[in-house]
């Protein structure tokens, strides 16, 4: 489905999709799926029509992309507690961390600044997928890879990151067929709901390690622009994010699994990401209720 015929590690999608214009629909047969969505859509609405959401949104939205952001980093291996974030970047330093790694305060800082400029990239990412994602790159990345490899796909023969231990990753020609397959996906019309896509599209760039630094901040802000865009979450107030870190004993094997498991993996990897997109409306309405109070 995502690519080119030629076998990957990406390929359990393209097990389980058919040939018709709608590549998607297909996940929507898969065990446990449409509970799992049903879920998730369910505590998001609960979120939404949360009464401080009326005149406080903004205010609501800023501080999801900060916990959203903080455990991003998180999961990438970096870890800052939230107080001492929030009191750096009101203060208008450099973030530091207790244990004086410079490359992990330079991830936090990109974590921070993809979140807070998601907004900018939503307009391309509507018509130009791959665009999109060198963008998110360029925020993610800068001050940590040089320039000349800010939101280029990976070279032939290029080093790159693991930290999920996914194993290896795809041949770069086949990564760009699959970003390409991707693209004319995001851009089809499609019958599967916004948690499914953007389990998709956060597995494929786990996987392929695109740009091979930070991919695994990139998917996750990428998943959060489909929920954003396919109007699951249009305010950005939950913090599916924090979802994925609350649950991050089982992230990795669910992405392993996604990988190497074909259809079964693809339904457990969705199951993880509805059940994270559920506890980070959780974590939206405790921002809502922390602001009421406030």
């Amino acid at each position: 489905m995502l690519a080119a015929p030629q076998p990957g590690p990406v390929g359990s999608v393209a097990a389980v999709t058919t040939a018709a214009t709608d590549h998607l629909a297909a996940l929507l047969g898969l065990p446990g799926v449409d509970d799992a969505v049903a879920r998730a859509r369910t505590a998001v609405d609960g979120l939404l029509s949360h009464r401080v959401l009326r005149r406080r949104s903004a205010e609501v939205t800023a501080e999801s992309a900060l916990r959203g952001a903080r455990a991003s980093a998180e999961l990438e291996g970096v870890g800052i507690e939230l107080e001492r974030l929030r009191g750096q970047l009101l203060a208008g330093g450099t973030i530091t961390l207790p244990s004086k790694d410079d490359r992990g305060a330079r991830v936090v800082e990109g974590a921070v600044r993809l979140h807070a400029d998601l907004g900018s990239v939503l307009t391309s990412w509507k018509h130009s997928p791959r665009q999109a994602l060198a963008r998110l790159h360029v925020l993610a990345a800068a001050d940590i890879v040089d320039a000349e490899l800010l939101g280029r796909p990976r070279a032939v023969g290029a080093s790159y990151d693991d930290p999920l231990e996914l194993g290896p990753a795809p041949d770069p020609l086949e990564v760009s067929a699959r970003i390409d397959g991707l693209s004319r996906v995001l851009t089809s019309p499609t019958a599967a709901p916004a948690v499914v896509v953007a389990a998709v599209v956060h597995g494929e760039l786990l996987a392929l390690r695109a740009f091979g630094s930070l991919d695994g901040l990139v998917a996750r802000a990428a998943a959060r622009l489909v929920l954003v865009d396919r109007g699951l979450d249009p305010k950005a107030v939950s913090a599916p994010e924090v979802g994925h870190n609350e649950l991050h004993h089982e992230y990795a094997d669910a992405a392993r699994s996604y990988v190497q498991d074909g259809p079964a993996g693809v339904a457990r990897w969705i199951d993880h990401c509805a059940a994270a997109v559920a506890l980070g409306a959780r974590e939206g309405v405790a921002v809502c209720e922390a602001i009421s109070r406030s």
